[in-house]
Parts: C-alpha cells; structure tokens; sequence
C-alpha cells in the first residue's frame, strides 16, 4: 500500500511539472499590478480557469491529500517494524564516569 501510494505520488508530480509548464504565462507579475495600467486589471474581471488550471489545482490538491494518507500509513507500519541499528542502540550501556573527588585542604 505504502509504495502504490508513492508511486501515485511521483506520477502526479511529474504531470504537475509538465502542466505548469505547459501553462501560458499570465504576465506582468508583481510589477505589472502596480503600474498605471495594472491598477485596472487589477480589480477588474479575470479570466475563468482552462482546463488545464483546472488540472493543475487537481493534482496538487491529490499529492496534498496523497502524502497525509502516506502519513498515516506510515504511522500504522512504523510500529511493526524493526531496525537492527535501532535494538543495538537500546541493548548498549554508556559506561559511568566516576563521580570526582573534592581536593583535600
């Protein structure tokens, strides 16, 4: 389950990059909203979504939704699963330095 999630996961990814390249750019940026002429544009109407904004909003919020179900996933399995790294970890002692001893005046 664990890696059908990642891989779906990866995929997705990789389509969203070639959406958002595929995208047109809007133009202007932030300095576009500034200028004499954005200011108009600014509040007035926008264009309503493409498909293929539509697709990338789809597929972000599908990796969102994706990674927090890996999440919980990963919480159920990570308690059956065991390092050897880790028990060797929990199984060694630290040995004690011995306390010191006040000088005699």
């Amino acid at each position: 389950m664990f890696t059908l999630l990642i891989s779906l996961i990866i995929i997705f990814s990789a389509l969203l990059v070639v959406l958002i390249l595929v995208q047109n750019p809007k133009g202007g940026g932030i300095s576009g909203e500034f200028s004499s002429s954005g200011a108009t544009q600014m509040f007035g109407v926008q264009k309503t979504g493409d498909i293929v904004e539509q697709l990338t909003w789809g597929f972000s919020i599908a990796i969102l939704v994706l990674v927090l179900v890996t999440n919980f996933t990963l919480s159920e399995t990570k308690e059956a699963s065991t390092s050897v790294n880790v028990e060797k970890a929990a199984t060694k002692t630290v040995p004690v330095a011995p306390a010191p001893v006040a000088p005699k005046q």
